[in-house]
């Protein structure tokens, strides 16, 4: 059995329909060309390398807070895809739950763009997320998460970090925000995205600087506490990319077979509350 046999679900990836589902006049960026990936192409790629559901992440760029296009593909893929909404921090609870109710779990912070108050100024929302059983899905880089962790302790939310914390690959394993990621470990209420190893090496594929982070990261928290994402269409990417080289890729960093069933299918099967399609 290849990696391509095996039962997967993608936890990062975007949707971007510019031509049904216009982006916002302020967006900070405007996704184009190869970049744009839509509902239809999405599946498509999933079909053909074996992935029976996606977890899809609101952009930044292009929707920010415009969750349309993300919700429209979670409606009419026959219970393939599930969400992460992007939403300003006045969000109302009933707001909130009308995103679960259409299949969002969870809630897009991100700092490595926005900066580190979207989250410490955020205790309201992270409370009604608990209250609510979603995710804090939190995206920082280099050392932001030092300054953030407070907050994160003082509530009772689920967190999903980002791109195994994008990690500065020149510092090691020692840097303050990687060494604070992985004392999340112990709290039992954080789980990590190994995914985005394009987004902080230093490298081409395939990213040898930073798989030494992955491997601490399973090391860590364990494959209970760890999923697997593409980052499709890869947005903003430096050279070029391609899905069947990333999953190879995470096979050779995780050899296990059962470890790797675990991360790339019981946890985030779990977590996420994906169902309707059988295990093979």
């Amino acid at each position: 059995m290849t990696i391509y046999d095996e039962d997967k679900i993608d936890c990062h990836n975007h949707i971007f329909d510019p031509v049904r589902f216009p982006y916002r006049e302020d967006t900070v960026y405007r996704p184009s060309g190869q970049e744009i990936g839509t509902a239809a192409q999405f599946l498509r790629v999933m079909d053909a390398n074996g992935v029976r559901h996606a977890l899809l992440v609101g952009p930044t760029s292009g929707y920010r807070t415009d969750n349309r296009c993300m919700l429209d593909a979670i409606r009419h893929a026959g219970g393939r895809f599930k969400g992460i909404a992007v939403v300003d921090n006045d969000v109302t609870h009933a707001e909130l739950l009308g995103l679960k109710d259409a299949g969002v779990v969870g809630v897009a912070f991100n700092p490595a763009m926005e900066g580190v108050e979207v989250v410490t100024g955020a205790k309201a929302l992270l409370d009604m997320l608990a209250d609510l059983d979603l995710f804090a899905q939190i995206q920082v880089v280099d050392d932001q998460l030092v300054r953030i962790t407070p907050m994160l302790e003082s509530v009772r939310t689920r967190i999903l970090i980002d791109h195994c914390g994008r990690p500065d690959v020149a510092v090691g394993l020692n840097q303050p925000g990687f060494q604070a990621l992985l004392r999340l470990a112990d709290g039992g209420r954080t789980t990590v995205k190994l995914s985005g190893l394009q987004k902080f090496s230093q490298a081409d594929h395939p990213y040898d600087d930073a798989q030494v982070f992955v491997r601490e990261l399973v090391r860590t928290f364990g494959p209970d506490a760890c999923v697997w994402g593409s980052d499709w269409p890869f947005l903003r990417a430096s050279s070029r990319l391609d899905y069947g080289p990333l999953l190879e890729l995470f096979a050779s960093v995780v050899p296990d077979p059962a470890e790797r069933r675990r991360i790339l299918w019981d946890t985030p099967r779990k977590l996420f509350g994906f169902g309707s399609l059988a295990a093979r």
